[in-house]
């Protein structure tokens, strides 16, 4: 699973890195033709806006989750936007450009959302897709991002989804430590995970326990949600929960143990299925108490931009650090 790159926007220099890091990406991800160069314009629009608007901003550029293509987010601490259908329209400015940079990016881009709020910040998701590569129907909407520790170039942390018939199944890893031997661990376990992800959850963490047996092992939550339930199992220190506008639903409890070492037997966790509901994994990077009392803003955005927003606001930076959220099945927006 490709790392996130993260790029702080705290200086115009900022717009070149972040448009070299989207082609890169796109030509990474197998897009052809004019792609990879719209993909760098959607990049340079986004960061020139928040390098002229915002404060404590950043973009993070990945390949897609569940397609050929790539992902730009764009979050900000900045001033937030009164009325953000006014600042898409061309020609539209507040200081003194031309005034096409977001209704550029929404041009562009095969997927656009975008959430604000006066004095919160703004978060923008730009999505660019190889034309006929689509994800499955049934698919859900998908966030991820996957970062490493400052001054780490390999992430210990990974994380899965696969659609199968009647069920989305996730998965968020940490292996243990930093660096390649922990990446490693979670690669393994990734790779498990999709050789058979419709089993039931015991099996497949019975199946990554046997696989980690040789690495450093790793704490490991699995999420299935099918039409009536949601069903949760994890050992170790990453977290399971359902999150709706309005706030935490569901927190699932995790076992103690490291898969791969001294797991116990899995306990699956269930409870109906609900509308509305995105299911959320994250690693130990992510400081646990954004849960004790998050902003309706925060729990009411989707699914791509909830991911971006905890990474952004809540990572613990000596850590690595993965978000991993499934909506339902995706509306753009």
């Amino acid at each position: 699973m490709s790392l996130t790159t993260h790029i702080r926007v705290d200086h115009y220099s900022a717009v070149q890195l972040a448009a070299s890091a989207a082609r890169r990406t796109a030509l990474a991800a197998g897009l052809t033709g004019p792609l990879p160069d719209r993909a760098a314009v959607l990049a340079s629009e986004l960061a020139s806006n928040v390098a002229r608007y915002a404060l404590h901003g950043s973009l993070y550029v990945q390949p897609l989750p569940l397609r050929r293509g790539v992902e730009v987010l764009a979050v900000d601490r900045g001033p937030g936007m009164a009325d953000a259908e006014q600042c898409l329209t061309d020609g539209y400015t507040t200081g003194g450009s031309l005034g096409s940079g977001l209704g550029a990016v929404r041009r562009i881009a095969d997927q656009f959302a975008i959430r604000t709020k006066e004095g919160t910040g703004t978060l923008v998701c730009a999505r660019l897709g190889e034309p006929g590569d689509t994800s499955p129907d049934r698919a859900p909407a998908v966030g991820a991002v996957r970062v490493p520790a400052d001054g780490e170039v390999s992430c210990g942390d990974s994380w899965g989804v696969a659609v199968t018939e009647g069920a989305q199944t996730a998965m968020v890893v940490d292996g243990l430590g930093h660096g390649d031997p922990a990446a490693e661990a979670a690669e393994l376990a990734v790779r498990t995970f999709h050789r058979d992800p419709g089993q039931p959850l015991p099996e497949l963490m019975r199946a990554m326990n046997r696989a980690l047996r040789h690495s450093r092992g790793a704490a490991v939550a699995l999420l299935r949600r099918t039409r009536d339930t949601m069903e949760a199992t994890s050992v170790g220190n990453v977290r399971s929960l359902l999150v709706a506008p309005g706030g935490v639903r569901q927190r699932f409890g995790g076992q103690p143990g490291v898969v791969g070492w001294n797991m116990p037997e899995p306990r699956v966790q269930r409870v109906p299925a609900q509308p509305g509901i995105i299911s959320l994994l994250h690693s130990d990077g992510i400081d646990t108490r954004w849960a004790d009392a998050p902003s309706a803003f925060l729990t009411a955005l989707p699914a791509p931009l909830l991911a971006a927003a905890l990474v952004h606001e809540h990572r613990r930076s000596r850590d690595d650090a993965t978000v991993l959220t499934l909506g339902p099945p995706r509306r753009d927006a």
